[in-house]
């Protein structure tokens, strides 16, 4: 039986919006008490760990809703497992689109299913806001209209930082990138070859896996026989910690990059033991909870009074749940920018205007813009370093578009 997660609550009706509003009777997904909206998650499977994300997504509109919900209407998020296979993301997408009607698709993880799911949903005429990925095909207008990245640094964007920081420092550095083999993975290497330019063929060593994979054991050997100054782990946890691991074992000591999708301490760099991520470099755009910074930030306290009380059984040191807020908190002041106008067009209009929106865990500096011409809304980030037990944060923060 396939997961579904539902939040609901009874609110009264906010008698708000212009005259000219739809009625909600006639708006897919919208009644005079709710708005209805979908996603898929990967409950099960090889990255069930995201699964954190739709959880602590669900949780955020049940506190929305408890609060009185969105110009007094409900949030009806249902969350539909799929397992991170894009057969089943259609399969569940269709589902979600044709029998529960919903107003918008919201935070569907993966780059791979997202752009399974993306002409279907062009063609229903449903938004696909805020995806599960970083992705930079997803704030391409010409293929993807209805649609924005992530509430997440483009790992594209990520990608031209590292190659241009390993040149800072060596400028005949040799890169060699383990990646997955699908569009998350290859947008990390055409970050590299937007920076590397005619040199990339001569300077890049690349090895990919499959998400289905035992172990990436073999390919961090063969990228070490390449004599490679720089490793970019361009992987998912299990296989970002692999990674960490085997380099570390076979005693090879590049300067190393690591995604961001994948720097969490208590699935990745605990299970690779941690005096072998010592020194790996990555970026971050969020607040990290455990970093003492933080530790009278009222950002931090409200975001563990919120996941103390809406996702108690979650594990407060995985920063899944950080991205979940920023991206519901993002989708709230969307909704609430519609005002009673929930048509597609006005949904789409105010997704693609938010300007200088400041997100309570979002590092400092670093806010929200999208537009008609812009539908990537975070663009900076800021270098950290691995110090053996927690990320330090250096540096101003920086551009990768």
């Amino acid at each position: 039986m396939h997961s579904i997660v539902r939040s609901a609550a009874v609110c009264a009706l906010a008698l708000l919006g212009p005259a000219s509003a739809v009625p909600a009777a006639e708006l897919r997904g919208v009644s005079a008490s709710e708005i209805k909206i979908g996603q898929t998650m990967p409950y099960s499977g090889p990255v069930s760990a995201f699964g954190a994300l739709g959880k602590g997504e669900v949780g955020y509109f049940k506190m929305v809703n408890e609060q009185g919900g969105i110009n007094g209407r409900n949030v009806n998020l249902i969350s539909l497992d799929d397992g991170y296979a894009p057969p089943k993301t259609v399969e569940q997408t269709r589902r979600l689109v044709e029998s529960e009607e919903v107003a918008l698709i919201f935070s569907s993880i993966g780059t791979a299913h997202n752009t399974a799911i993306a002409k279907y949903l062009q063609s229903a005429h449903v938004p696909q806001l805020f995806v599960g990925s970083g992705a930079s095909k997803f704030a391409d207008i010409a293929q993807y209209p209805q649609a924005t990245v992530g509430v997440q640094a483009p790992f594209r964007y990520e990608a031209r930082l590292y190659a241009r920081h390993a040149l800072d420092r060596n400028p005949n550095a040799k890169f060699a990138v383990i990646s997955q083999n699908d569009d998350y993975g290859r947008d990390y290497l055409a970050g590299l070859r937007d920076v590397l330019g005619e040199k990339y063929d001569a300077l890049v060593t690349g090895v990919t896996y499959e998400v289905t994979d035992p172990t990436i054991d073999s390919q961090i050997v063969k990228l070490k026989a390449s004599g490679s100054d720089v490793l970019l782990i361009a992987a998912t946890p299990k296989f970002a910690a692999q990674a960490i691991r085997k380099t570390y074992e076979i005693g090879w000591r590049p300067m190393t990059f690591l995604s961001s999708t994948a720097v969490w301490i208590s699935t990745v760099m605990k299970p690779a033991g941690l005096e072998a991520g010592k020194g790996i470099i990555s970026t971050a755009y969020v607040k990290d909870p455990d970093d003492p910074a933080w530790n009278d930030d009222a950002g931090v306290k409200a975001w563990r009074e919120f996941m103390g009380k809406y996702v108690p059984e979650a594990d407060l040191h995985d920063t899944n749940y950080v991205n979940a807020y920023n991206s519901a908190m993002t989708l709230v002041a969307v909704l609430k920018a519609c005002g009673d106008d929930l048509s597609t067009e006005n949904i789409l209009k105010q997704a693609f205007s938010i300007h200088d929106l400041e997100l309570p865990m979002l590092l400092p500096g670093i806010r929200v813009n999208t537009s008609p011409t812009n539908h990537a809304p975070v663009s900076q980030m800021q270098f950290m370093r691995f110090n053996g037990q927690t990320w330090e944060r250096f540096g101003e923060l920086q551009t990768g578009n």
